[in-house]
């Protein structure tokens, strides 16, 4: 199975919210199609970002990329209940590197 990465910057939570929703939220929305591998939050230039790592079926490749980038449009809006969202990258596991999708 295809591996990908979906890197999410977070913003300002919205009111109400507690952090841990944020990676709760996107593991969830992930979760409901797709296979989540790993997850994790960086912080890139004082801006911090939320990076899960899933599967999707085998497929032709340019399904399997639609299908990531979906998956990974699913997980923003998900975390977009609890906070503000910056720039998502998608990135596939291709030759033991990590290239971006789209």
């Amino acid at each position: 199975m295809p591996s990908f990465r979906a890197r999410l910057q977070i913003g300002d939570l919205l009111p109400g919210h507690a952090p841990e929703e944020v990676m709760d939220r996107a593991e969830t929305a992930l979760a409901a199609t797709h296979n989540v591998e790993a997850k994790d939050l960086e912080v890139v230039a004082r801006v911090p970002r939320i990076v899960l790592r899933f599967t999707v079926p085998d497929s032709t490749w340019d399904w399997e990329n639609r299908a990531a980038l979906a998956a990974a449009g699913r997980m923003r809006e998900g975390v977009r209940d609890v906070a503000t969202t910056g720039r998502l990258d998608v990135l596939r596991r291709d030759r033991g590197r990590w290239s971006p999708v789209g």
